[in-house]
């Protein structure tokens, strides 16, 4: 007789019983006591029954926060950790289950829906759990907060801070507003107001405007003054309520100004010359003697102690035409300090008169170009600071910057993110008959348009703020730039740009501060 000889891993695992699914008919474990195999339990139980496949979240347009119930407004940014957890607390049905994971599908911004992707674990049927995806959509439902809602009725804030700068132009609070922008320092506001010579600032509550009297004092040279008024007061318990106001003045010294310091305080900061440029504007205000590169920087409580204006503005500044340029060697930073030969733009053909001139703008001048600056021998100033100052040490001649033939600014290719503010609507197409509305027209296009400009020469001023692309930028026929404009004009990188977001307005125009 044959044997067969027994297999020794059948003796130490003997093969368990099978059945078939009663759904497709595979073979399947037995010894569970399940009559359908997994993948057939997965397909007919549900076990994410009952938990919706739609649901709505409520948004505040105005202050852009989502509404976690019962009554909180909380900030949450597009696909963050906050508003992923705010979508699954509004889930209704999810503590039924095992959340396993879960992640956002991406969505146009501006279709107002959110599409998050689940997983989870439940059981569906004795001793047998499954794991099941699904999806589910939410519809971003616009309405008001109560907070936006009573920024729109008088009387409610309980603390303004009022910004104020007394010279004749906007230059200084047009950087402010794109650093308040670029800080969110402006988030817990309930109203915005141009006022004369500056802008005010009105919250709920008093420590909000405390909150941004030091971002002020980090960003820029102020002083500040409070004062409070009240306006209820129960004689039974005690409570007053008050209104707080905060009355701020920016030092009124702007970037490029010219400037005579006392003598004192000039010996003070260095023994620096007084006779000055003013060459930037932070915390502190930095002085460049245009003759020998010497800077010293102020700090706001020491102007405050003894303060001064400046001698004149770029509203002052002469058109001049560069002739020779003769460095000496002397550098520090990108300033090069050399010998300039310049003549008046409007003396050229009429006379012979040329002024030779010791600048710190050698690096970016060539003969041929044209610069702007101070022309000091033909001016009339009434200074009792410059009256005392040594003639014979005066020059007639201080160059400021480098004029270039620039892009109109329709063709830029950025833009800026501009601040809500409540303003005196002008309508272009109407006949005024105020010329003063015309004349603040055309200064704030102006002084918007120096500011466009400064942002272009100054790349260490851009990184301050943000810039974002400009998505209807017109390319030239040659592709690269205007057959008018300077080889060498400061041009912007397009690394230096932000993308611009579809719910963000960006406005190119100085007159119009509307920002969704």
């Amino acid at each position: 007789m044959n044997y067969t000889p027994l297999d020794q891993n059948a003796l130490q695992n003997p093969q368990a019983a099978t059945v078939l699914c009663c759904n497709c008919g595979v073979p399947m474990d037995g010894s569970s006591g399940l009559v359908m195999c997994y993948d057939c339990i997965k397909m007919t139980v549900d076990i994410t029954e009952g938990i919706p496949r739609e649901a709505n979240i409520s948004f505040c347009r105005n202050c852009e926060r989502f509404l976690q119930p019962p009554g909180q407004w909380i900030r949450a940014e597009l696909e963050s950790r906050e508003l992923l957890a705010l979508c699954l607390r509004r889930l209704k049905g999810l503590t039924k289950v095992r959340l396993v994971d879960a992640s956002f599908i991406w969505t146009e911004p501006h279709s107002r829906r959110i599409r998050v992707k689940l997983t989870v674990q439940g059981e569906a049927m004795a001793n047998t759990i499954i794991q099941q995806t699904f999806e589910v959509e939410y519809i971003v439902v616009a309405m008001q907060c109560a907070d936006c809602a009573r920024s729109y009725t008088t009387n409610t804030w309980r603390a303004a801070v009022q910004i104020r700068q007394k010279v004749p132009h906007k230059r200084t609070f047009l950087y402010l507003e794109q650093l308040i922008l670029k800080h969110n320092a402006h988030v817990d506001t309930i109203n915005i107001s141009e006022a004369k010579d500056g802008l005010d600032f009105y919250y709920a509550q008093k420590n909000h405007a405390v909150k941004m009297i030091d971002f002020l004092n980090a960003v820029v040279p102020i002083k500040s003054k409070k004062s409070e008024e009240l306006i209820s007061q129960d004689t039974h318990t005690g409570a007053s309520t008050y209104k707080f106001t905060y009355s701020v003045e920016i030092v009124p010294i702007c970037r490029d100004d010219l400037v005579v310091l006392p003598k004192k305080l000039a010996r003070a900061m260095g023994n620096i010359a007084q006779f000055v440029l003013c060459s930037k504007i932070s915390n502190t205000i930095q002085f460049l003697d245009p003759t020998n590169l010497q800077i010293a920087d102020l700090s706001a409580p020491v102007y405050w102690r003894t303060p001064f204006s400046s001698l004149a503005d770029v509203s002052q500044l002469v058109e001049f035409i560069v002739l020779d340029v003769d460095p000496t060697g002397e550098s520090r930073g990108k300033w090069v300090l050399a010998d300039i030969t310049v003549a008046r733009s409007s003396d050229l053909g009429v006379n012979d008169q040329v002024y030779y001139v010791r600048s710190h703008l050698g690096a970016i001048c060539h003969p041929g170009d044209s610069v702007m600056g101070y022309f000091i021998a033909n001016s009339n100033y009434n200074s009792e600071l410059f009256d005392g100052l040594n003639i014979d040490y005066v020059p007639d001649v201080v160059l400021v910057k480098k004029l270039y033939i620039r892009k109109t600014r329709k063709n830029r290719n950025w833009k800026l993110k501009r601040m809500a503010k409540e303003h005196k609507e002008i309508d272009a197409s109407q006949d005024y008959s105020s010329r003063q509305q015309k004349q603040e027209m055309e200064r704030a296009e102006k002084d918007y348009e120096l500011f466009l400009q400064e942002l272009e020469e100054d790349a260490e001023m851009r990184q301050t703020i943000n810039m974002y692309k400009n998505r209807t930028h017109q390319v030239t026929a040659d592709g690269e730039m205007d057959e008018d404009e300077d080889e060498d004009a400061p041009q912007i990188d397009i690394d230096e740009l932000l993308d611009e977001l579809d719910e963000m307005t960006l406005d190119d125009d100085p007159t119009s501060h509307d920002m969704q």
